[in-house]
C-alpha cells in the first residue's frame, strides 16, 4: 500500500521535474490510474499545478462520454446532444400547435357520430349516401391516427432525451435513434401540413400523367429552335408562323426532353413511396420519346401532381447539336385524377365523340401489331383528346380511354366551376410556346424557375432527380393564396 500511495500523492502535487521522475518509477501510469490518461501530458507541458479529473465531478447536468474518447469528441458529443434536446423542446410544441388547429376533439365527435350512423339499421338503404359516409369516416380515422401517431414519435424522442440525462453519459444507439425520430417526424409534419393546403373534390386520388414532347403536347408538333442574342426576334417570328402555318416531324431534343421528364417524375414517385406504372410510351425515332402516360398509385398524389400541368421548357447545350450551340426544348404535361369508374357519374353524348382506331405497335405480340387495338377518342365541343393503347383487345382499350376522357372533363369542369361537362371551354387545355410554368436551364448558368410562384434554384441536377417537393409547395401556397383572394378573404 505504501508503494502505491506515494507516487499517487508525487501525480496530484508534481511539477514538471516530479513528472519526469513520475515516468521512471511507474513506467505506464495511466494503467494504474486510468482517470489521468490525459492529465499526464498536461503535467508534462506545463507546471501550472491541475487537480485530477474524477468521474462525474461535472456540475449536475454536466454530460460525459465512453471512456477513450479525447476531449474534441467529447465536446462535439455533448453539442450534438444539446442540440438534439433543442430540436425535441421545438418539435414537442410544434405537434402540440397542429393537433390543436387540426380540431382533434371535434374530429374524435365526428368520428363517433360518423360510427353511429355506419351502425344504423337502415344504412345500406342509400348506397351511394352509405359510400360517402364510410368515405369521410375513413378519412377522419387516418386524420385522427396520424395526429396521434406525431405525439407518439415525438414523445419517444422526448424519453431517449431524458433517459440519456439520467445516465449522465451518451449512448450512441440511442441518440441516432432520437435523431432519426426527430429527422423523420419533421418531414411527416410537413407532409401533413402540405395536405391541409389540398381542398380540391379529387386531390386525395391517384393521378395519371401524360407528357408529350413538343410546344405544349398538341398535335402541332414543332421543331425546336437554336438561338443567339443577336438573332433571337427573327428565329421567334420564324417559330411562329412555322407553328401557325405547318405540322412537322419532332426533333430528337424535344423528345429526350420529355423522356428526362419522365424520369424526374418517376423519382419523385419513388421518393414519396408510390406506386408507379407505365402504360403507353412511344419511343422517339432516334432518341428519348414521343410520349408517354403514367399511373401513379397513393394518396393525395394528384393533390401535389396537379399543378405540374403545363409546358416545361429546357434550355440547355444540346447533345444532339454538332457545334454544340445552345437550344430550347419544348414538353408539354397533362395530370388527371386516377378516378375508379363508379365515382364518375357522367353522361356524354355518342355524338359528342370522335372514336378512331390505329395499330398500337410495340411488343405485345400479333395481336397488337395486326389488329387496330389501340383508341383515341376526341370530345368535339372542347377538343379534348385522349388515347390508350396498353390493353390488348380495342374494347378494353376503348372503356379505358372513355374513363380518362371523363376524368379530363371533370378536373376542368372544376377548374372553371362549369356546373356541366357543355359549360367547359376548350381552350383551357392548350399549351403553346410563352405559356410555360417552369423553365429549366442548364446553359449558360443553372436555374430551375417556376413562372407562376417565382421559386427558383440553382440545383438542378436535384430536382431532374426528383426533388420537387419544394416546387409543388410553392404552388400550393400560391394557388391557396389565389382562392382567398378570390372569395374576397384578406
Amino acid at each position: 500500500m505504501e508503494v502505491v500511495s506515494q507516487p499517487l500523492c508525487t501525480i496530484l502535487f508534481a511539477t514538471r521535474k516530479h513528472s519526469l521522475l513520475i515516468s521512471k518509477e511507474i513506467p505506464n501510469p495511466s494503467k494504474h490510474f486510468p482517470f489521468l490518461s490525459f492529465r499526464s501530458t498536461a503535467l508534462s507541458s506545463s507546471s501550472r499545478v491541475s487537480p485530477p479529473s474524477l468521474p462525474f465531478a461535472a456540475p449536475e447536468n454536466q454530460l460525459s462520454v465512453g471512456e477513450g474518447e479525447n476531449t474534441d469528441a467529447s465536446e462535439w458529443a455533448l453539442q450534438d446532444f444539446y442540440s438534439l434536446r433543442r430540436d425535441v423542446e421545438i418539435m414537442l410544441q410544434r405537434v402540440e400547435e397542429i393537433r390543436e388547429s387540426s380540431g382533434l376533439k371535434l374530429l374524435e365527435q365526428e368520428l363517433a357520430n360518423l360510427e353511429e350512423q355506419a351502425a344504423d339499421s337502415s344504412f345500406w338503404d342509400d348506397r351511394a349516401k352509405a359510400q360517402k359516409i364510410l368515405s369521410t369516416l375513413a378519412d377522419v380515422k387516418e386524420k385522427i391516427k396520424l395526429l396521434n401517431d406525431f405525439k407518439t414519435q415525438v414523445e419517444d424522442a422526448e424519453t431517449i432525451v431524458m433517459l440519456t440525462e439520467e445516465m449522465e453519459s451518451i449512448d450512441r444507439g440511442l441518440f441516432g435513434e432520437a435523431t432519426n425520430l426527430i429527422k423523420e417526424l419533421n418531414k411527416s409534419l410537413d407532409r401533413y401540413e402540405l395536405t391541409q393546403l389540398l381542398s380540391g373534390p379529387y386531390d386525395k386520388e391517384g393521378a395519371v400523367i401524360s407528357i408529350t414532347a413538343g410546344a405544349g403536347g398538341t398535335d402541332a408538333q414543332v421543331n425546336s429552335y437554336l438561338y443567339s442574342d443577336a438573332i433571337v426576334m427573327n428565329l421567334f417570328l420564324t417559330f411562329l408562323v412555322q407553328a401557325l402555318t405547318s405540322v412537322q416531324k419532332l426533333s430528337p431534343p424535344e423528345q429526350d426532353w420529355a423522356d428526362m421528364l419522365l424520369r424526374m417524375y418517376m423519382r419523385w414517385s419513388e421518393k414519396q413511396r408510390y406506386k408507379t406504372r407505365v402504360i403507353e410510351k412511344s419511343p422517339g425515332e432516334e432518341a428519348g420519346i414521343k410520349s408517354a402516360t403514367v399511373e401513379v398509385e397513393g394518396r393525395y398524389a394528384y393533390g401535389y401532381l396537379s399543378g405540374e400541368k403545363g409546358t416545361h421548357r429546357i434550355v440547355r447545350q444540346s447533345p444532339f447539336n454538332a457545334k454544340g450551340l445552345r437550344q430550347t426544348s419544348f414538353s408539354g404535361i397533362e395530370v388527371m385524377p386516377l378516378l375508379p369508374d363508379e365515382s364518375m357519374d357522367v353522361e356524354i353524348p355518342e355524338e359528342d365523340l370522335d372514336i378512331s382506331f390505329s395499330r398500337a405497335g410495340g411488343k405485345g405480340g400479333q395481336n397488337v401489331n395486326k389488329v387496330e387495338t389501340a383508341v383515341r377518342i376526341t370530345h368535339i365541343p372542347t377538343g379534348v383528346t385522349v388515347r390508350c393503347t396498353e390493353e390488348r383487345s380495342q374494347l378494353a382499350n376503348k372503356i379505358k380511354a372513355l374513363s380518362r376522357l371523363k376524368a379530363k372533363l371533370l378536373v376542368i369542369a372544376e377548374e372553371q366551376r362549369a356546373s356541366e361537362i357543355k359549360q367547359i371551354r376548350g381552350d383551357a387545355v392548350k399549351a403553346e410556346w410563352g405559356q410555360q410554368i417552369r423553365n429549366y436551364v442548364f446553359h449558360p448558368y443553372k436555374l430551375v424557375k417556376d413562372v407562376r410562384t417565382g421559386h427558383e434554384t440553382t440545383d438542378v441536377i436535384s430536382v431532374m432527380d426528383g426533388e420537387l417537393d419544394p416546387f409543388i409547395k410553392s404552388y400550393l401556397k400560391y394557388k391557396f393564396n389565389m382562392s382567398l383572394s378570390t372569395n374576397g378573404v384578406n
